[in-house]
């Protein structure tokens, strides 16, 4: 689907959903070997929820006048210096209509709204397009217990060692794939680099960067697992499909892990638009395969160094703060 701005009121952008086809007269760009350039800096800045909320079930869609109406909540809300919003937070804010956005901790409060990104307005009501209601598929019987004997195990031991920690606090990664939670409007540039026979896509997020073979060469054997997995590209007419598996066992994403096999669709469908769609089978985890679409923006500015590696002193702290309560508690 493609898409089409339409509004820009105090910096929050709006996106209207149009035709099928391409830009009149427009054709996408091409390497030296005839492919599509998919070569840039693209942005995830899309306020579109992962999952369609409840308020919302059986519309798939707003009007015109409810997206005028959410970009005006949404400037009321964020277009000032009140206290940011992050992830699904800024499109629940707006659909509540609620005064003020206060944070969880209303003392402190987050970050101001003044130093976060702008964030785009669709008229979807969420990113997951399959299954049709926009929900998630429902957890295996199995999936509910380990998800639930993993946060049990997290309530007991929260910090004994750095390993109790996510790999995000840990500075490892924050997955593959990056959609939902913070996958949008928080560190969300994605550039990529392109060859014959690769593709990098290097993400401002702890810069992690993917290296892709596209081509026929298999996947690594089953016994190698790696955080992001192995990937394969490959070309069907002017989308890029990649495919891939051998995630390792302590990856997550949702539940998933080792199981988990996922297919990545790139598709430009216009000068500043790449349309970047995911499908994600793990029977050990949903009930059946789902899959989501997130609209990339293509973005002028340059990616920064994200040095959390480098300057990873909070986990000391929360190792120290651990101790000190272990110690207060008589432990």
């Amino acid at each position: 689907m493609t898409r089409q701005l339409v509004g820009l009121i105090g910096g929050v952008l709006v996106l209207a959903s149009t035709a099928l086809a391409q830009p009149a007269g427009w054709t996408p760009p091409r390497t030296s070997d005839g492919r599509v350039n998919l070569q840039g800096v693209w942005a995830n800045n899309a306020a579109t929820p992962l999952e369609r909320p409840d308020s919302l079930v059986g519309k798939a869609v707003f009007s015109d006048e409810e997206v005028a109406e959410l970009q005006e909540t949404a400037q009321r809300l964020f277009g000032g210096a009140d206290d940011a919003a992050f992830a699904d937070g800024v499109f629940n804010a707006v659909l509540d209509n609620v005064a003020k956005n206060v944070s969880r901790d209303g003392g402190t409060g987050n970050y101001s709204s003044v130093w976060m990104v702008d964030r785009v307005f669709e008229h979807r009501t969420s990113l997951i397009t399959d299954p049709p209601d926009g929900k998630l598929p429902a957890y295996t019987t199995e999936a509910t217990a380990r998800i639930e004997g993993e946060a049990a195990y997290r309530r007991e031991h929260p910090a004994d060692g750095p390993e109790d920690r996510s790999l995000q606090v840990r500075c490892i990664t924050y997955g593959i794939p990056r959609v939902g939670g913070l996958g949008a409007g928080y560190n969300s540039y994605y550039q990529i680099f392109q060859t014959p026979d690769h593709l990098v896509i290097l993400g401002e997020m702890i810069h992690d960067a993917r290296v892709i073979p596209i081509g026929d060469m298999p996947h690594a054997h089953d016994a190698i697992r790696q955080w992001h997995g192995d990937s394969r590209g490959r070309w069907e007419g002017n989308t890029l499909v990649v495919e891939t598996t051998n995630y390792s066992p302590q990856s997550r994403y949702r539940g998933a892990a080792e199981n988990l096999h996922m297919v990545e669709r790139f598709t430009l469908t216009g000068p500043d638009a790449l349309e970047y769609e995911i499908t994600l089978t793990d029977e050990a985890t949903w009930v059946r395969p789902w899959t989501a679409m997130v609209p990339l923006g293509r973005s002028q500015d340059a990616l920064f160094e994200y040095a959390c590696h480098e300057g990873n002193i909070g986990m000391a702290g929360i190792l120290g703060g651990a101790r000190a309560e272990e110690a207060s508690a008589g432990r």
